[in-house]
């Protein structure tokens, strides 16, 4: 085993223990409400019978559920997990450390094919400590599953445009096949795989059969999938596909927050400074561009979809992108210098320690609890309400409180089970939690989020005292029990 091989293995036992800190941590970090979701998709498996065509939600109030997601593999193979070992966190957190160790040794080995031994040690040390990738590689979430398989496939494809084995080409087609499935905006691998082709056959490549065949194995899946989960949400209340509705042009200073977002505290300005560098220092080669088509395809996406990439796990294509061209601008710097061994290790340590810690300072906000009152509140109602009670929950939209609980219920406010947003005043407070009451409400909640609620609408706050009965306060939470309502 070669030296550079051995530092490749000690980087990836470190990155999978970072990932395994806090493992079994409640859903109640940053991401609560997105982890919350998939959560409850495999609780409603175990507990519901594993009906893997039709994932189910819990605040759809006295309706299944049902809705329209990616291919939901990773809660099903959590609920399976669930029957023998219990419902736990760490069950679904720990499928994304998995699928990231597996990527591992691909992603070096295409750097190293592409750039050479140097810049790869660099990138996969850049990718497997970049803050984003951390954080999301621990979460219980579709992403990056999704990214590691596809950066397999883009592995499997070169070797396959290399030695045309039909091995290498089925691979690539299956894991990528799957990454589509999982998280369909992985098909932005495709401008990179388009490179390559390109690289190879020019507009000869229309006459590739084995290309064709790949089209079909890595698309068609997904087609089939993405309509059924489609007219799942036609079908059944709330209506709701997950992903939908983020293709939209946004104002600049949206795009300006997600810049900044990215470029500090999901990569580090170390990273992001080194990647920029790396786009223009990068050696050029048979194949080097195909990183810059993944970032251009990458940043057309981020455009193109700028409400869905509200949500920071949208940019993580950007850290093995990013990755890649800090390891390869430090190649560059490293050949600089090569020539004194001193200046060479002092440059190594000081990097790699400065790195490091900023990615360390960027992680620490993100494990903070966002979300402890929430779970606090649902815990305490499974503990006073019935099994088949129904819960209006005025929680931002976050359906933590109705994965604890084990309950299903409504978002207050709401419309068609999505929720609205603050009220615009007292009548619409009033409205919208009568005609939850007409569906079988029997419990209404405010977390400390929504406490002012109850100070800023007087006349919901009185009707709320002929309506309903305090049954437990504390300080994170109030809970009410609603008296029937009258038809």
């Amino acid at each position: 085993m070669t030296r550079t091989a051995k530092l490749a293995i000690t980087l990836s036992i470190f990155a999978v223990a970072a990932r395994l800190i806090l493992i079994d941590q409640p859903y109640i970090d940053r991401w609560s409400w997105r982890q919350s979701d998939v959560a409850a998709i495999a609780r409603n498996f175990e507990e519901n019978g594993f009906h893997f065509t039709h994932p189910q939600i819990d605040w759809a109030g006295d309706a299944p559920g049902y809705v329209g997601t990616e291919f939901p593999i990773l809660p099903f193979v959590a609920a399976i997990c669930y029957k023998f070992a219990g419902v736990h966190e760490w069950i679904g957190r720990l499928q994304a450390v998995i699928f990231f160790a597996a990527s591992l040794p691909f992603f070096f080995l295409l750097v190293r094919e592409i750039f050479g031994d140097r810049a790869a040690i660099w990138a996969t040390f850049f990718y497997c400590f970049a803050p984003l990738n951390v954080f999301a590689g621990r979460s219980f979430m579709p992403d990056v599953p999704s990214l590691s398989l596809a950066l397999t496939g883009l592995y499997f494809f070169l070797r396959w445009i290399d030695d045309e084995k039909s091995t290498s080409l089925f691979a690539a087609a299956t894991v990528i096949s799957l990454a589509l499935l999982i998280k369909l905006p992985s098909a932005i691998i495709g401008a990179p795989l388009l490179f390559l082709v390109w690289q190879k056959w020019r507009w000869n490549f229309v006459r590739q059969p084995p290309l064709w065949l790949f089209a079909t194995i890595t698309t068609l899946p997904s087609i089939a999938w993405y309509w059924h989960a489609h007219q799942i949400s036609e079908k059944f209340y709330p209506h709701h596909f997950f992903g939908a509705g983020g293709i939209r042009i946004e104002k600049f200073s949206s795009y300006w927050k997600i810049v900044l977002l990215t470029g500090i505290s999901s990569l580090t300005p170390i990273l992001s400074v080194l990647a920029l560098a790396g786009v223009f220092v990068s050696r050029r080669g048979k194949y080097a561009r195909v990183f810059h088509w993944w970032l251009a395809a990458t940043i057309l996406f981020i455009i193109v979809v700028g409400y869905g990439n509200r949500h920071p796990w949208y940019q993580l294509p950007l850290v093995p992108i990013a990755a890649v061209f800090a390891g390869a601008a430090c190649a560059f710097i490293g050949s600089k210098i090569s020539d004194s061994r001193v200046a060479m290790i002092t440059f190594s340590i000081f990097l790699a320690i400065s790195f490091s810690v900023l990615s360390w300072f960027y992680l620490r906000p993100l494990y903070r609890s966002a979300a402890a009152e929430l779970r606090n509140a649902g815990l305490e109602l499974r503990n006073l309400t019935a099994p088949d009670a129904l819960i209006v929950a005025a929680d931002n939209g976050d359906p933590t409180i109705f994965y604890y609980a084990q309950r299903r219920g409504w978002h207050f406010l709401e419309k068609d089970g999505i929720y609205q947003g603050n009220p615009i005043d007292n009548e619409q407070l009033i409205v919208d939690l009568a005609k939850l009451r007409s569906h079988g409400a029997t419990h209404l909640v405010f977390t400390t989020n929504t406490f002012w609620w109850l100070e800023y609408y007087p006349d919901f706050v009185r009707h709320l005292g002929k309506t309903a009965t305090l049954i437990q306060a504390t300080p994170e939470f109030r809970i009410y029990r609603l008296n029937p309502a009258t038809r």
